[in-house]
């Protein structure tokens, strides 16, 4: 029996091993001979989680023409990996990935690190910030003062508690967007609304178009949910989406779907203005596409002088176009798994009616919190304090990497929790695991990305400031000198394959 659970194509993982970022040479450094460079390839992809664990790898003839070498050179760096624990091979089965004894397997997503982590480690893989006291605390005192009632029935709302929706509606009515209590439904946070998007609009082999780069975690839940994703570059620097790039996707690949995160993107920061909104809408709408809209981060602006504009569904007044969805756990704390959607009614009762087969409903007493922090005004000074935080951590963060990584580049955004860094050449993946070395964790580019796209990028998050933003960027710094000094694993660093 094969112990493959899954497949990689060669022509994907040309494109894995070519979009791999060239280490920087040192004085009198030798080029790898062709087979050690593209072992090195694999293993950094297995490493960084971007090939699976038990994936089966093409035969040695079909990744030799896919990447225009010998089958000789194919068949040394499958050779060097078996030795190395990171490919086993059965005559009728084929060669699969595989860690070797001892090595964790790779983090898929970005989760977080355990609490009792926290004291040696520096945690920049998961943008979230500590809850915004008093009000937490407040929020739930206030929910269970309101439980009673609500004990005394079957605690199942499949469409959320009427009084949270009620008070949703509103909020999107003030913002000049007129909104019903039936076009809302509460979620087991923005995730799990977009779960349930994914499995009602498009089905495995849909295509859903995805901003490139993109938040990591959706992108694994649509790859999880089987669908194919359609990439589509961000205009440079943080002037948000390339509309011609847009329009033209969405006429040539008709995807189902289309994912986009409007108001402080993840990873980059962008921000996109009016003209771009209206035209996404108006492009989706001629294609067919329906557009999800994530508006976690809308209310993290953290500069006075953003100009906010209007929500991306006020485009969309017939309601048929653009799905919103929304979360307490970016602008409150990510502890307070709340989420919902905005869209026209009909689909909210498709979407309720799908959901008895999934988790039925979202928690009783966290409704109750949200919906009593939003009707007493703890919500706005909850998220002041957030916004305080985050500006904070955010010009302590810029001020650490501009000090010590000099030659890193990037743009910073006027809101949002991310800033999203060149890396000068190095490598992102490499940066990762070097990190993880001298005790920091930060994701890369590629998780980002589809097929490996971004390898010279990482992502910082402004979860941390004063002294320890400071020393964030001394380990980053260490990271970097250890890269470039070629040390991985006990030995030489991974190269890039270049065929």
């Amino acid at each position: 029996m094969a112990q493959w659970t899954s497949a990689v194509g060669a022509a994907q993982l040309a494109r894995q091993l070519n979009a791999q970022q060239p280490r920087p040479a040192g004085p009198g450094t030798r080029k790898p001979p062709a087979y050690r460079a593209l072992a090195d390839g694999i293993r950094l992809l297995v490493l960084e989680g971007r090939v699976p664990v038990a994936a089966r790898l093409p035969a040695e003839r079909e990744l030799a023409v896919a990447l225009a070498v010998s089958r000789t050179t194919v068949a040394a760096a499958y050779e060097a990996l078996r030795a190395e624990g990171f490919l086993e091979s059965r005559r009728g089965a084929g060669s699969w990935t595989a860690v070797p004894a001892g090595n964790p397997l790779p983090a898929r997503g970005l989760e977080p690190l355990p609490p009792e982590s926290l004291g040696s480690v520096i945690d920049l893989g998961c943008a979230a910030l500590p809850a915004p006291e008093p009000w937490l605390t407040r929020g739930v005192q206030g929910a269970l003062e309101e439980l009673p009632p609500y004990a005394h029935t079957h605690g199942d709302y499949p469409a959320g508690l009427p009084a949270l929706r009620q008070m949703l509606a509103d909020r999107y009515t003030a913002r000049g967007i007129p909104t019903m209590p039936e076009q809302i439904m509460v979620t087991t946070g923005a995730m799990g609304a977009i779960d349930a998007i994914c499995h009602l609009f498009a089905g495995r082999g849909e295509r859903i178009a995805v901003e490139s780069p993109s938040y990591a975690n959706i992108l694994q839940l649509m790859r999880e949910a089987g669908a194919r994703l359609v990439p589509v570059a961000m205009a440079e620097g943080l002037t948000g989406w390339d509309l011609p790039r847009w329009r033209q996707v969405l006429r040539d690949a008709a995807p189902r779907l289309a994912y986009v995160v409007a108001d402080f993107h993840n990873p980059t920061g962008a921000l996109a203005d009016e003209d771009q909104r209206r035209g996404l809408v108006d492009a989706a709408r001629s294609a067919g596409t329906v557009l999800v809209v994530d508006e976690t981060m809308t209310e993290l602006y953290l500069d006075a002088d953003v100009d906010m504009p209007r929500p991306v569904c006020a485009f969309d007044p017939s309601g048929s176009t653009v799905l919103t969805v929304g979360s307490a756990s970016k602008a409150f704390w990510a502890g307070m798994r709340i989420g919902w959607v905005r869209a026209a009614p009909d689909v909210i009762r498709s979407l309720v009616a799908a959901r008895a087969y999934a988790d039925l409903g979202t928690p009783v007493l966290e409704q109750l919190a949200i919906n009593w922090l939003m009707s007493t005004g703890g919500w706005e000074q909850a998220v002041e304090i957030r916004r305080t935080q985050a500006r904070e951590n955010r010009d302590a963060l810029v001020a650490a990497v501009r000090r010590e990584l000099p030659d890193w580049e990037f743009d910073v955004p006027s809101g949002g929790l991310t800033l999203w860094v060149r890396t000068g050449g190095l490598s992102g993946s490499r940066l990762a695991e070097m990190g993880e070395r001298v005790g920091v964790r930060v994701p890369s580019g590629p998780r980002f990305g589809v097929d490996g796209a971004f390898e010279g990028y990482v992502r910082l998050p402004f979860t941390v400031g004063g002294p320890v933003a400071d020393e964030a960027a001394v380990r980053l710094a260490a990271a970097a000198r250890l890269v470039e000094s070629g040390v991985s694993n006990g030995a030489e660093a991974p190269r890039t394959f270049v065929a």
